[in-house]
């Protein structure tokens, strides 16, 4: 399942976005800041970063500025209700496309898909590590050669781990990446999850950095 960050400071429109993209079958986070687009723009967990231009910390430009500057070559959909000159100035800052409001969900929804199959013909279908085989396209999971049944959220939860292997990712990064949430909850779901791992896959391959978080080893 794809996941994309939506950027909108207008709660009407980001919840209006949000809906339509859940239903199309997509995981979203949605955040209203710059310095949040910017923060989880870097994390690696997104496959697409939807962008309004006008933000109330920062101007859409300066975040892709920062995000291309750091190397991040997350697909990024600029959306706006501003001058061709915003948009260009986007554009040169690294924006892949745009639309501009007010627009029709329907395009919308066909160029994330366009943008998220244009990035995926970049990358691998399987991902690896150690014994470890995850593939994207059968959602087949093996470890050492063995098939492991996942359910849909332990298969996204060890796909997020790959994708990060030998890194360590905290708490808030695995909700956001795994569950959506922009916030702590408050609740031991990642725990919970993360030890049904290690009893499907080994206590080993997921490592506990205490007073941090975890990391998958390689």
């Amino acid at each position: 399942m794809a996941k994309i960050l939506i950027t909108e400071d207008d709660p009407l429109v980001g919840s209006f976005i949000e809906k339509g993209l859940r239903a199309g079958g997509y995981s979203t986070t949605l955040v209203g800041t710059g310095e949040q687009a910017q923060s989880l723009g870097l994390s690696g967990a997104f496959d697409l970063l939807i962008l309004d231009i006008h933000l109330p910390d920062r101007e859409g430009y300066q975040v892709l500025q920062e995000l291309r500057a750091r190397g991040s070559r997350l697909p990024v959909l600029v959306v706006t209700g501003r001058s061709e000159r915003d948009v260009v100035a986007c554009l040169d800052a690294g924006a892949d496309d745009y639309m501009t409001k007010p627009f029709r969900f329907d395009e919308l929804l066909a160029r994330v898909r366009a943008r998220l199959r244009h990035a995926g013909s970049e990358q691998p279908h399987v991902l690896g590590a150690g014994g470890l085989r995850l593939d994207l396209q059968t959602h087949r999971v093996t470890s050492h050669e063995k098939t492991v049944e996942l359910t849909a959220r332990e298969f996204c939860l060890l796909e997020t781990f790959l994708r990060h292997a030998d890194q360590v990712l905290t708490r808030q990064q695995l909700l956001s990446q795994v569950w959506g949430y922009a916030f702590d909850p408050g609740t031991n779901v990642v725990n919970v999850y993360i030890n049904t791992l290690r009893k499907k896959l080994g206590t080993e391959v997921i490592e506990t950095v205490r007073g941090v978080g975890y990391r998958l080893r390689r």
